[in-house]
């Protein structure tokens, strides 16, 4: 099932852990992706328990890499996210970023608000849309939560619910070769074959291109593929019980590398700079 973003702005994932410094490679990206010299960039901590620090630092990096202003959108309960004071924070970003921290207190805040469809409609005007960490995980239509990556190739250890749906046909996992979360996409992957799994290590991300992901950073991205598998005993299994699953197949990406979610292959950095050349007016 190929992906498709479901929106004509920038898509970005990033994997956690990015680089904050005046240096920082990805979110100098998730500026320049808004066409602007001097972008809004209105940042959510609503999923953090430490949003004075996150919002902090994010505003300090955001500033050093250009940004007109660096809002602080901070939406912690369901009534924030009904505030219009809130909702027109929101409306004013150009980059609209949103923190790490816990994903099921983003989908339990923002789920059905007034907040979520002004995402939606500015990320379909044509605003960048970038999450990290949490805010990574809960951009695709279902999404991981929970699950031990020491053990998690058993029926019913990875944890899923639905996200936000920017983005359709893939689930997304961070702080991936990091935390070792190899078991949870392969268990995803034998549930759940239509899905491809994006494991996103940390200090790298992915642009979600229609049916193209577009590895960025200086990190690695994992994709697992179980649209081939050839075997599995999942459903005869209860609940704990050790999951097999044959013949997934696995890719590590780096900088420059992108996959073609319709065509379920690699595609090498030449291939990719003559899909850019061919797509250079996509975000303007």
């Amino acid at each position: 099932m190929p992906a498709k973003v479901s929106a004509r702005g920038p898509l970005i994932a990033i994997g956690g852990a990015e680089d904050r410094s005046d240096e920082a490679d990805i979110l100098k990206r998730v500026i320049d992706w808004s066409g602007k010299s001097s972008p809004v960039v209105g940042v959510i901590t609503t999923a953090s328990a430490i949003p004075d620090e996150v919002f902090r630092d994010y505003h300090a990096t955001f500033g050093t890499l250009g940004a007109a202003e660096v809002l602080d959108i901070r939406v912690r309960d369901r009534t924030d996210a009904a505030d219009d004071g809130f909702i027109d924070l929101i409306g004013r970003a150009d980059v609209i970023f949103i923190s790490g921290g816990d994903q099921m207190r983003l989908t339990n805040v923002f789920g059905g608000s007034a907040a979520l469809a002004m995402i939606r409609s500015r990320h379909a005007q044509g605003a960048v849309v970038a999450g990290t960490s949490a805010g990574a995980a809960c951009q695709s239509r279902t999404m991981v939560y929970g699950g031990s990556p020491d053990d998690s190739l058993r029926k019913g250890a990875v944890k899923m619910a639905a996200g936000f749906g920017f983005v359709d046909g893939v689930i997304i996992d961070t702080h991936f070769l990091q935390r070792g979360r190899f078991s949870r996409l392969m268990e995803v992957g034998a549930t759940n074959p239509e899905y491809l799994g994006v494991g996103l290590g940390e200090d790298a991300a992915v642009l979600f291109e229609g049916d193209l992901i577009r590895a960025i950073g200086p990190g690695h991205v994992i994709l697992v593929d179980s649209s081939s598998i050839t075997g599995s005993n999942v459903f005869d299994l209860d609940d704990g019980e050790a999951v097999t699953v044959h013949n997934v197949t696995m890719h590590a990406l780096i900088n420059g590398y992108g996959y073609s979610l319709r065509e379920r292959r690699v595609i090498a950095p030449s291939e990719l700079e003559e899909h850019s050349t061919e797509q250079s007016d996509a975000y303007t």
